[in-house]
């Protein structure tokens, strides 16, 4: 395949799943086919030097007396032997170029996922540790609402049982004197 300039810059490679860049293989292949060019470009480049020097040293007359029209074919050969170098080193350029902006392209992209992750989770952290502090103060008035009833119920505990007491206490004096008043007479003399 004939590489041209256009090829090199709408070449498209693929992003690989799970590391950042382009397939290695894919850009290896490519770079290959560069290389090839390249050497083509190269080999065209001596062949036609040689090709030029053959016909300014003399040793191509013979044939330009036979054949008058491809005279000119050298001419227009020294133009292109001098920007077949050119173009090489154009198209090495622009695969570099290219090759350096996948890459900061690249970086820039792992950047930003690695700053927008960093948010997310600064966001989560900060709300979980809101709800905590929520739950715990939550927690901690009904902490103090229960301690509130339990004081409460011991306060009544306590008055509920010297009331009883004094009640019972009352009623055991009542007996006492009741007794005493009715003589000593035993419950069972009465004949009930």
């Amino acid at each position: 395949m004939a590489l041209t300039p256009d090829d090199v810059v709408t070449k498209q490679f693929q992003h690989v799943r799970f590391k950042e860049g382009f397939d290695p293989d894919e850009v290896d292949d490519f770079l290959d086919e560069i290389v090839v060019e390249w050497r083509k470009a190269l080999a065209e480049n001596e062949e036609l030097k040689a090709k030029l020097a053959a016909y300014e040293s003399g040793a191509a007359p013979a044939r330009a007396e036979a054949a008058p029209a491809p005279a000119p074919a050298p001419a227009e050969a020294a133009p292109a032997a001098s920007t077949a170098p050119a173009a090489s080193a154009g198209i090495i350029e622009l695969a570099q170029r290219l090759h350096d902006e996948h890459v900061a392209e690249g970086i820039a992209q792992r950047d930003q996922l690695i700053a927008d992750a960093k948010a997310q989770a600064a966001s989560i952290v900060s709300e979980a540790e809101t709800r905590g502090r929520e739950e715990l103060a939550k927690l901690e008035r009904e902490r103090t609402s229960l301690e509130g009833r339990i004081t409460e119920l011991r306060n009544f505990e306590r008055d509920y049982r010297a009331q009883l007491r004094s009640y019972i206490e009352g009623k055991l004096r009542d007996l006492e004197t009741t007794a005493t008043t009715s003589g000593a007479q035993p419950v069972s003399a009465l004949g009930l």
